[in-house]
């Protein structure tokens, strides 16, 4: 994974709710011994639900010092030399363009994996995964997803690698 001269990796993974962002990071990064920050875990683990234990609403509210806690911890993480994967939907190119900036200025080399997945699989893999009750951090409503596809930016000419659905 590492390089003598970009230093440690930081998976910058890219998708929407659903996609297989944290299926991919456990079953191929974390067994390789990338660290796993998850935002939307940290929040669930302090908030509960998304949609459920607290309105759609106040997620931003409540991720938003989730996220400075991430940052800081990715940068010490990648001092210290250690691989890391930012799982965190990264929706904007805006976003990606922060992430890779941090983990460039911190030593590390970014590569940005994209996980496109169609919405009818998408309103699927949802379905199915709201039923759980296995500390999944978002229940998804059909609603709530094409809200986030409206504010969804795909990467495009940005070094991205496509993860295709059902490779992993």
């Amino acid at each position: 994974m590492k390089t003598a001269a970009a230093g440690p990796v930081v998976y910058l993974l890219v998708g929407l709710t659903g996609s297989g962002k944290t299926t991919y990071a456990r079953r191929r990064l974390e067994p390789a011994g990338a660290v796993r920050l998850s935002v939307d875990e940290r929040v669930h683990a302090r908030h509960g639900r998304y949609g459920v234990d607290y309105p759609e609403r106040d997620y931003f509210a409540l991720e938003t010092p989730v996220v400075a806690e991430v940052r800081a911890e990715l940068v010490e993480l990648v001092a210290a030399g250690q691989d890391v994967v930012l799982d965190h939907g990264l929706w904007t190119r805006a976003a990606r363009s922060e992430w890779k900036k941090l983990v460039e200025e911190a030593g590390g080399h970014p590569r940005l994996l994209y996980f496109p997945v169609h919405r009818e699989e998408l309103l699927r893999r949802l379905a199915e995964r709201n039923q759980r009750e296995d500390g999944n951090a978002l229940t998804v409503t059909e609603s709530a997803l094409d809200d986030f596809y409206a504010r969804f930016e795909p990467p495009h000419d940005e070094g991205e690698e496509i993860i295709e659905p059902g490779s992993f």
